[in-house]
């Protein structure tokens, strides 16, 4: 299937190593010129030599921290004009009331919401110009199923789904669509940090505590990051021009609900 979106210009936020890495690799795949971010020199390289190796397209590389408002001003310098933008963090670590400082919410809304929506604000504009856009945030499986040692994280990332669920409606007739990824226990550092943790807080073996999280997943195995990638790659197509506004999630068959 020819996704209709090569030469197409795509900035992927924190994209140097897990769930961005994979949409890098999957964009670049489809032909799409990328632009990855992160904050660490070297593994940014090794992150866009990897890219390179594996599609044959090398992508740009910008060096950047999308929390603040210069690393923001910063990834728009180099790709002023995305016609895909993907919105990706990293979470905090799970924890406990007690933990959850109020320079801690304050942190954590400001770096997981509006980060991000703002630099939606930033290139919406020139997508609906241009009649063609597509911004694809990826944020949590626990957006639609909180579980309270994660409150932290799903707060923040439920605002921004909020926001673009509506902003979605705002833009659509311009070309534009707005999606949201909602992964649950994908093979990423951010897994092997929740298996860690778990493993601490029962006093089991890691092994045991990777077990009881692959056992709580009816495909019976956890997710891939490039399942995730070609989620999103597909997302950003031209064929997917009629799907926006919604929430897809990658988990497994692990959700219960209908909807």
């Amino acid at each position: 299937m020819d996704f209709g979106i090569t030469g197409k210009r795509a900035l992927i936020c924190a994209s140097s190593s897990g769930l961005g890495k994979a949409c890098a690799i999957s964009l670049a795949t489809e032909g799409v010129e990328v632009w990855i971010n992160g904050r660490d020199a070297d593994r940014l390289e090794a992150a866009a030599a990897e890219i390179e190796a594996l599609t044959g397209h090398r992508p740009q590389t910008v060096l950047a921290d999308i929390d603040t408002a210069e690393g923001r001003a910063a990834v728009l310098i180099p790709c002023p004009a995305p016609d895909i933008l993907v919105c990706n963090s990293g979470g905090p670590k799970p924890g406990r009331l007690e933990d959850w400082t109020e320079t801690a919410w304050s942190e954590v809304v400001a770096a997981k919401m509006i980060s991000p929506i703002l630099l939606i604000q930033s290139v919406i504009g020139g997508m609906r110009g241009r009649g063609f856009g597509r911004v694809v945030a990826i944020t949590s499986a626990m957006v639609k199923t909180p579980k309270f040692p994660m409150a932290l994280s799903t707060g923040p990332r439920a605002g921004l789904t909020a926001f673009c669920k509506a902003l979605a409606g705002e833009v659509a007739a311009d070309g534009v669509t707005i999606n949201c990824i909602l992964p649950e226990k994908v093979e990423t550092d951010r897994l092997a940090q929740i298996t860690r943790s778990l493993a601490r807080v029962r006093e089991i073996d890691p092994a045991e505590a990777r077990a009881e999280l692959v056992a709580s997943i009816p495909a019976g195995r956890f997710g891939r990051p490039s399942e995730v990638g070609d989620a999103c790659a597909f997302l950003c197509s031209d064929r997917a021009g009629y799907i926006t506004g919604q929430n897809l999630q990658l988990d497994g068959g692990a959700y219960s609900g209908l909807i």
